[in-house]
């Protein structure tokens, strides 16, 4: 929902007639993920992807339909070897897709938008199988345990929103199946929020590439030279405040990822002073294995713990050879990358 949000809003306002495909289970090789969304306008316009081109063509003309329908399906594409040129998965996976008209999201939709550009992860809960009434209806719950929406499941409200609730904390929507219904919880979590501290030569490819790849970027040096928007043009923001400053008014959490690159222990550490005692999922700073000991000791006389201090990945970045600043970056990207789609321990 979050990478066809704003494509959606623009829609929205020019009165496009809008069909949203979402992918709801996947066996195999299918190449996107559950909750992963196409959205088509009766005038052909397409945004998303539900399988990155495979099934693309069929889905569509199945929106397009079921725009002039109202009536939302549950679509099943699969394929073998030897049907590769017909429609299917060529890959050799499989998907369930459900297609129904964007009118209904628009119970939800302003305050699952709100939500998601305060950085708060989303439940959407849809019905897939249960009476006509229930079809075209959404129920959002959000974190603090509050919901919206017009789907009403009388006596099973709790329990639902209790499920869904559990599969919001756990990152990952699926179906449920209660009282002869079956539900899909399309989970969006929070978006990831990677915190570069150190406006340096391998910052400036760092941030553009963890912004293609999905990643709120934040920009933190309080040297005004270095941290400009001439040099950062893809940065969701540039602090230039004193680093322990900036992290705290950030309130680091589990989705949040601190790199530091500034070399300078002035500022080094007391950006690694503030990331390590947070929440934060990842804090990783640049520099040799011989200097890993010496600034876990300056750490120490700052107070941190040793259980703080066993979280500090360093040096940074998976050790793929490179020495150039663009492959530093590629490095610390990677292991960002890794660290998110690693289960926390």
């Amino acid at each position: 929902m979050r990478d066809i949000l704003p494509i959606l809003e623009a829609w929205k306002s020019q009165g496009e007639r809008i069909a949203v495909a979402t992918v709801i289970e996947t066996w195999g090789s299918s190449p996107r993920p559950v909750g992963s969304k196409l959205a088509v306008t009766a005038s052909g316009l397409i945004e998303g992807s539900v399988s990155a081109g495979c099934v693309e063509a069929a889905v569509i003309q199945e929106a397009q339909a079921i725009l002039e329908s109202g009536v939302p399906r549950l679509l099943s594409y699969g394929v073998s070897t030897g049907r590769a040129l017909e429609v299917g998965l060529a890959c050799g996976g499989t998907l369930k897709a459900f297609v129904e008209p964007f009118t209904a999201f628009a119970g939800v939709f302003d305050q699952v938008k709100a939500r998601l550009e305060a950085r708060e992860p989303v439940a959407i809960l849809g019905v897939l199988e249960g009476p006509r009434e229930l079809l075209n209806r959404k129920l959002a719950v959000f974190a603090d345990g509050s919901t919206a929406g017009d789907l009403v499941l009388p006596g099973l409200s709790g329990e639902v929103t209790g499920r869904a609730g559990a599969l919001l904390a756990g990152e990952a929507g699926g179906t449920i199946e209660l009282a002869g219904l079956r539900l899909f919880v399309d989970v969006v979590p929070r978006v990831p929020r990677l915190v570069v501290v150190g406006a340096v030569h391998i910052a400036e490819f760092l941030v553009p590439m963890a912004a293609l790849a999905g990643y709120e970027t934040v920009v933190v040096d309080p040297r005004a030279a270095f941290a400009t928007r001439e040099r950062f043009p893809n940065a969701s923001a540039i602090v230039r405040r004193w680093p322990d400053e900036a992290l705290a008014a950030l309130d680091l959490d589990e989705a949040s990822f601190v790199v530091v690159l500034t070399h300078d222990p002035k500022l080094d550490d007391p950006a690694l002073g503030a990331a390590l005692p947070s929440r934060a999922r990842y804090a990783g700073v640049l520099g040799s294995r011989r200097s890993v000991e010496q600034r876990k000791d300056r750490l120490r006389e700052l107070g941190l713990t040793e259980d703080q201090l066993s979280r500090l990945r360093a040096p940074i970045g998976l050790p793929l050879g490179g020495r150039s600043a663009v492959e530093i970056a590629v490095s610390i990207l990677a292991e960002i990358i890794q660290a998110r789609n690693t289960p926390a321990s």
